[in-house]
């Protein structure tokens, strides 16, 4: 499915994330975990277009990616959840999630989407700047998945929002992921949801993987102190 080698990444003349090698598979849910600071965001952006990468390479389904701008790796199949969300406040509910579908077969809104999401239908004209937290996380999720991606990128999907949604998110995770078979990575700093949802646990350091298992083989103890600040 996604194939990273060796990439690099950063900022001028510093280097964020060093050397990073990794695969996915397909209808597999993947964490890349760490403190803040270590490299997590930088490379969930190098992954999607948006910062570019110094050397390395990234190829989906065999289709190098490396080179393109991010409204092309969208069309070859990757799409991104930022942190935040950064849905279009002033747009509707429904608008915001058309947004992601200008690349695609689809006139309406999928209604996959409205199985996943209920609630989105249910507020389809509110403005999304007037969602909860929780709400906003879920419009995000299915503007990225009207663009029928096989790699879905979620950049600390839990952060700001209550526990009782945090495990409806992670309900959602496994229903996308049975319903569509693609591959979802969710960057995250949050043990307990890392551990419901992934099938294999990655912790990034300093950019570069100190750790690697499946979710079976996870010794939560270990993790939690690799995590701690």
């Amino acid at each position: 499915m996604l194939e990273v080698n060796e990439l690099q990444v950063g900022y001028g003349q510093s280097v964020v994330v060093s050397g990073t090698t990794f695969a996915t598979k397909e209808s597999e849910i993947l964490a890349i975990m760490g403190r803040n600071g270590m490299g997590k965001t930088t490379l969930m952006k190098a992954l999607m277009g948006i910062l570019p990468t110094k050397s390395g390479n990234i190829k989906l389904n065999g289709v190098d990616l490396t080179k393109m701008e991010s409204y092309r790796r969208v069309q070859n199949g990757m799409a991104y959840v930022p942190q935040g969300r950064l849905v279009f406040p002033n747009m509707s509910v429904t608008d915001n999630i058309k947004s992601g579908m200008e690349y695609t077969k689809y006139k309406d809104v999928p209604s996959e989407i409205y199985t996943l999401f209920p609630i989105l239908k249910e507020m389809g004209n509110r403005k999304a700047g007037n969602l909860s937290g929780g709400q906003q996380q879920q419009l995000a999720i299915a503007r990225a998945l009207v663009a029928d991606p096989k790699v879905l990128i979620l950049d600390e999907p839990t952060d700001g929002i209550q526990p009782s949604i945090i495990k409806d998110i992670a309900k959602i995770l496994k229903q996308i992921k049975a319903m569509r078979g693609i591959c979802i990575i969710v960057c995250e700093q949050v043990l307990s949801f890392t551990l419901e949802v992934c099938e294999r646990v990655f912790v990034i350091e300093g950019g570069k993987f100190v750790y690697e298992d499946v979710r079976a083989n996870v010794d939560a103890n270990k993790l939690s102190a690799m995590l701690a600040i």
